[in-house]
C-alpha cells in the first residue's frame, strides 16, 4: 500500500488503525443485500433530507429562517473547506489502494476528508446550536449513520470520516457564533442610539 508524503496515514501506528478499522466496518459479499441497500440510501438521500426539513419548516415558520441560513453558510463554507483539503492533501480512497470492497463507483477522486461527515455534522451542530431539542440529536443521529455508510461501502476511509465530522462541526461553530456575535452586537448598537435619542430628548 503506498501512500503520499503528505497522508496522515503515512504515519504507521494512524496508518494501521485507520486500515484495520476500515476493514472491520467495510461491508462483504457476506452481508444481506437489503443492508447494502438500507446504507446506499442512507448515503444518498439522508443527507437530502438534512436540508429539506428545516427549508420546508422554514416556510411555514418564520423562526426557521435563520436555522435554514446558518445550515446553509454552513454548508457552502464547509464544502469550499473540503476542496482546500483535497487540493492540498490529496489521499487515495480505499479503491485506489485496493482495499476491502467498494459498493458504489467513486472513481478517482481524493476522500479526505469526507463531505458526507462534514457537511452532515456540521448541519447537525448548527441544529443542536440553534434550535436543541429532540430533533437536533436526531439529526446528530443523522449524521453519524451517513458517515458511517461511508466506510460500510467502501468510499472512505475511518480517517476521512473523523476529520470531515470535526471540520464541519467547527465550521458551524463559527458561523453559530458569528451569527450570534452580529445579532448581539446589532442589539448593542440599537440600545445606544435608544439611549443617545433618549438623552437628547431630555436636554431638549
Amino acid at each position: 500500500m503506498l501512500l503520499s508524503s503528505t497522508d496522515p496515514r503515512k504515519n504507521s501506528l494512524v496508518q494501521s488503525a485507520d486500515v484495520y478499522f476500515y476493514l472491520l466496518l467495510n461491508a462483504d459479499s457476506a452481508w444481506p443485500l437489503w443492508s447494502i441497500r438500507l446504507f446506499t440510501w442512507i448515503g444518498d438521500w439522508l443527507p437530502k433530507a438534512l436540508m429539506v426539513l428545516p427549508a420546508l419548516l422554514a416556510l411555514a415558520l418564520p423562526a426557521w429562517r435563520r436555522t435554514l441560513w446558518l445550515a446553509v453558510c454552513c454548508l457552502a463554507i464547509t464544502w469550499l473547506m473540503v476542496r482546500v483539503f483535497r487540493t492540498w492533501l490529496p489521499m487515495p480512497r480505499p479503491d485506489a489502494l485496493n482495499l476491502g470492497m467498494q459498493w458504489l463507483p467513486q472513481g478517482a477522486r481524493p476522500g479526505f476528508p469526507s463531505m458526507h461527515a462534514a457537511g452532515s455534522f456540521g448541519v447537525a451542530v448548527v441544529m443542536l446550536m440553534s434550535r436543541g431539542g429532540p430533533l437536533a440529536w436526531a439529526y446528530l443521529l443523522a449524521a453519524a449513520l451517513i458517515s458511517a455508510s461511508r466506510v460500510v461501502l467502501g468510499l472512505h476511509f475511518p480517517l476521512d470520516i473523523v476529520v470531515g465530522a470535526l471540520l464541519g462541526s467547527l465550521v458551524a461553530v463559527g458561523v453559530v457564533g458569528a451569527a450570534n456575535r452580529a445579532v448581539l452586537a446589532g442589539r448593542v448598537h440599537s440600545l445606544r442610539r435608544l439611549r443617545a435619542a433618549r438623552g437628547r430628548g431630555t436636554r431638549g
